[in-house]
C-alpha cells in the first residue's frame, strides 16, 4: 500500500449519509494528525454506483452500510466493477448491508467475513461458502476487510487509518474525535431473538411457555413432559425449528433475560443468576462472558440504563 493510499467511498443508492461523509472526515482528521515529513495521507472520494466507469485503479474501497433494506441484488455492474478492482489489486472493505455487495460479488466465497448480527440469517442463506464470523465488529482478511453493524464504520475506519498511518495516528485521531479505539466485539450487542415463525405448533407452544419459565427447571425431561413428546423427538423437532439444540436455546434464553436485569434493574448479580435459573454464580458467570464477550459487571456497567430496583 502506498504511503497516499488512493479510497473510493462507494454512494450506492441507499447508502448511509452518515458513514458516507463520516468516513472521510475521519481520513481528513488522521491527515492532521501524521508527521507532515513522513508524507503520509489518505486520499479519498465519493464514487456514486453510475460514475464507477469513470474511475480509475482505486488502492481501497469501501462499501458502507445502508439503512434502507436495500441488498444489491441488482447492481451488476457496481458487482464486475468490483472484481474488476479486486484483480487489480484494491482492498475490498465493507460495514454491515455494504457486505451484500461483496457477497453478490462472489468475492466472500470461501473468506472470512462478518455483518450485521441481525443479518446473519439472511447472510448465511443468500451467501452459504462464506466464512461469516457475526460475533465479530471486523474481520481483516488481508485484501478484504468487513464490519458489522450500522455504526461500525467506525470501527473501520480506525482500522484502516491503522492500517495504512499506523497506530500513533489511530491515538491521536481517536482522542480527537472522542473515539474508543479498542475493546468491542458484535457479541457484546448480540440479542437473542428466538426463531418463532416456524410450523411446528408444539414447539412454539413450548418455547413461549419457556419464556415466562426462564428459572423453572428447564431439564431435557421436563421440557419434554411439559410438551407431552419424548426426549429424543423433542431434540429433534426442537432443533428442527428453531436451529439451536435445546440446550443451546436454553443458555441464550437465560443470559437474554439476564442481560435484561442487568440494564434495568440494580439487583446483585447472584440474585439476577438465581432468577434466570442458575444455582453456581461462577458457573452462571463463564456462561455470561462466553456468550456476549462481557463479564456481567462489565455488561451492567456498560449498558445499565436505570438505577431503580
Amino acid at each position: 500500500m502506498p504511503n497516499t493510499p488512493n479510497v473510493a467511498i462507494i454512494a450506492y443508492d441507499g447508502a448511509q449519509q452518515s458513514a458516507l461523509f463520516g468516513l472521510g472526515e475521519m481520513f481528513d482528521m488522521a491527515n492532521r494528525m501524521t508527521d507532515p515529513a513522513l508524507g503520509q495521507q489518505i486520499t479519498h472520494r465519493l464514487v456514486s454506483s453510475s460514475d464507477i466507469a469513470e474511475n480509475p485503479q482505486f488502492d481501497a474501497i469501501i462499501l458502507p452500510p445502508n439503512l434502507t433494506g436495500k441488498r444489491g441484488t441488482s447492481d451488476h455492474a457496481l458487482h464486475a466493477w468490483l472484481k474488476q478492482q479486486h484483480l487489480a489489486g484494491s482492498t475490498l472493505c465493507s460495514a454491515c448491508a455494504g457486505g451484500y455487495w461483496l457477497g453478490h460479488a462472489g468475492l466472500l466465497d470461501g473468506r472470512r467475513a462478518t455483518t450485521h448480527w441481525a443479518l446473519e440469517a439472511d447472510f448465511r442463506e443468500a451467501f452459504p461458502k462464506v466464512l461469516l464470523g457475526p460475533e465479530h465488529i471486523l474481520l481483516d482478511d488481508n485484501d478484504i476487510v468487513t464490519a458489522g453493524g450500522v455504526m461500525a464504520w467506525v470501527d473501520l475506519g480506525v482500522h484502516l487509518i491503522g492500517r495504512w498511518l499506523g497506530p500513533t495516528v489511530v491515538s491521536r485521531t481517536c482522542r480527537q474525535m472522542l473515539i474508543d479505539p479498542t475493546g468491542r466485539e458484535q457479541r457484546n450487542y448480540r440479542a437473542f431473538r428466538p426463531e418463532t415463525s416456524h410450523t411446528d405448533q408444539t414447539i412454539r407452544a413450548l418455547q413461549h411457555w419457556m419464556e415466562t419459565h426462564a428459572n423453572d427447571d428447564l431439564s431435557l425431561p421436563m421440557l419434554a413432559a411439559h410438551s407431552g413428546l419424548s426426549t429424543r423427538s423433542l431434540q429433534r423437532r426442537f432443533t428442527k425449528s428453531t436451529g439451536l439444540p435445546v440446550n443451546r436455546y436454553i443458555q441464550e434464553l437465560r443470559v437474554e433475560k439476564a442481560k435484561g436485569l442487568l440494564e434495568l434493574t440494580s439487583l446483585p448479580i447472584s440474585q439476577i443468576c438465581w432468577q434466570v435459573g442458575y444455582q453456581d454464580v461462577s458457573a452462571f458467570n463463564r456462561l455470561f462472558k462466553s456468550v456476549t464477550g462481557l463479564s456481567a459487571g462489565s455488561y451492567r456497567q456498560r449498558f445499565k440504563i436505570s438505577k431503580t430496583n
